[in-house]
């Protein structure tokens, strides 16, 4: 599959299977578009395929496009134009392979100290009673993870909420308990905490500087933005006592993992202006995401915000590429794309790994595939005391991946995205091997954008 298209004064040709990316000039541009049209290419001599470009390239002189195409052949001969398809024949291995869990989201929390109005936790409690994780039921989900995760070395731990902050004492006996596993185990874990900052002291930032592999810190932008949507339980606005925190916490991070992590909805559609807030307050690592919420909400995006939100990414890639040349660089998380090794073949095709290798834990001890699952009865996956019971469900997850979904068969953007979220694609169509058609559109032009960027960078 070939996805052409301009940007930014780039032409960019994508050859979708072999994963090749090319930045040509306006001929070898719209040669390639004519081939891709030439339905019988492959057994046509190259005599006939010459006068086939003559006759749709008035606008070109036969010099050039006879020179034109002998690049283009190239491109073709060395496999990195109209490439095979070299993943489907393996796809039937793929869905048989083994799986191991290597990650938990532990919810420690499933109370927060925030109302925000787009929280599909429903105010950190999961839409049941509100709880705190105890040592006893983490540490049996630490074991679990140990035992499931077999010959694994590396494992990750993710402590969310909810506000996890609110359940402080217990992280840090989880982490000592981790810790305490690693040599006997050869294992070794790497945490994260995502907080909304509001409870951030000395005592707790030194922790977390100490333990956690990497910190995600919530604010979603200009003041009147983050008021709106992340206010605290008494309807009162959370930016100007967070913002001190965050900034301290992200500081004292240096070139250690963090980033920002902020929400836009159909409330703030030109986002772009909350990335630039957050990167002139000074921060490096930022990931501004679209609100996944149900239809009917006033705040979720609809299909007539979509041609708004893609010019927003262009003046976002825009912006972005200006501060670089200045020497001020940010890195946006939707356009880092490694576009010389990437991701490896398993998580090209399936994603995060949800519901196989990575699972959330309540604060019972209950397992699903992933955070946003949590509280659905149909998600059931087991629990720290039985590990994973559920295996129909299990293997329900495991066949889901770029093959399994229609609309990503023919898709440009499926290796990159991996099929995208199994959630947002349940919640917004009914079912894992569905897809969002809204959010789909927005990984479409993430990529296209980052890949430009990449161009103007090299």
């Amino acid at each position: 599959m070939i996805h052409q298209y301009k940007n930014n004064g780039y032409n960019i040709v994508m050859d979708v299977e072999s994963g090749s990316i090319h930045v040509v000039d306006d001929i070898v541009y719209d040669m390639i578009a004519a081939l891709s049209h030439h339905t019988d290419r492959k057994q046509t001599n190259d005599d006939k395929i010459k006068d086939y470009l003559l006759e749709q390239l008035p606008q070109y002189d036969k010099s050039e496009i006879l020179e034109a195409y002998e690049e283009v052949s190239y491109l073709i001969d060395n496999g990195s134009l109209f490439s095979e398809d070299p993943y489907e024949e393996y796809i039937g291995e793929f869905t048989k392979r083994q799986t191991v869990v290597k990650a938990l989201c532990m919810h420690v929390s499933h109370d927060c100290n925030l109302a925000c109005r787009y929280c599909f936790a429903g105010e950190g409690e999961y839409h049941g009673k509100r709880a705190l994780m105890s040592f006893e039921v983490g540490k049996k989900a630490l074991d679990f993870l140990v035992n499931a995760s077999k010959g694994r070395r590396n494992l990750e731990v993710d402590f969310f909420g909810g506000e996890p902050l609110m359940n402080f004492e217990v992280v840090k006996q989880l982490v000592a308990y981790g810790r305490s596993l690693e040599k006997e185990h050869d294992k070794e874990f790497r945490f994260t905490i995502t907080t909304n900052g509001l409870l951030l002291d000395d005592e707790k930032l030194d922790f977390i500087n100490q333990e956690m592999d990497n910190l995600v810190l919530s604010l979603d932008g200009r003041k009147e933005v983050h008021d709106r949507m992340r206010p605290r339980r008494g309807g009162q606005g959370s930016y100007d006592e967070i913002l001190p925190k965050i900034k301290r916490a992200a500081e004292s991070r240096k070139d250690r993992d963090h980033y920002i992590r902020g929400t836009y909805t159909r409330n703030n559609l030109d986002f772009s202006e909350d990335v630039k807030h957050l990167a002139e307050l000074g921060f490096e690592q930022i990931s501004v995401e679209p609100v996944v919420a149900a239809p009917d909400m006033e705040y979720a995006i609809r299909e007539e915000d979509v041609p708004q939100l893609l010019e927003q990414y262009d003046i976002l890639a825009k912006y972005l590429l200006e501060r670089k040349r200045k020497g001020c660089g940010v890195n946006f998380f939707h356009f880092m794309i490694d576009l010389t090794g990437g991701p490896c073949v398993a998580k090209r095709l399936s994603g995060c790994g949800s519901g196989t290798e990575y699972l959330a834990v309540t604060p019972d001890g209950d397992l699903y595939p992933c955070h946003q699952f949590v509280g659905m009865s149909d998600f059931l996956m087991g629990n720290v005391d039985t590990g994973v019971t559920n295996t129909v469900l299990q293997d329900s997850f495991k066949l889901c991946n770029v093959y399994s979904k229609t609309e990503c068969r023919d898709c440009f953007a499926r290796m990159y995205c991996s099929g995208g979220c199994a959630a947002n694609a349940y919640n917004l169509s009914g079912d894992i091997n569905g897809v969002y058609e809204i959010g789909c559109a927005l990984q479409r032009k993430r990529v296209e954008c980052a890949i430009m960027m990449k161009a103007a960078q090299d």
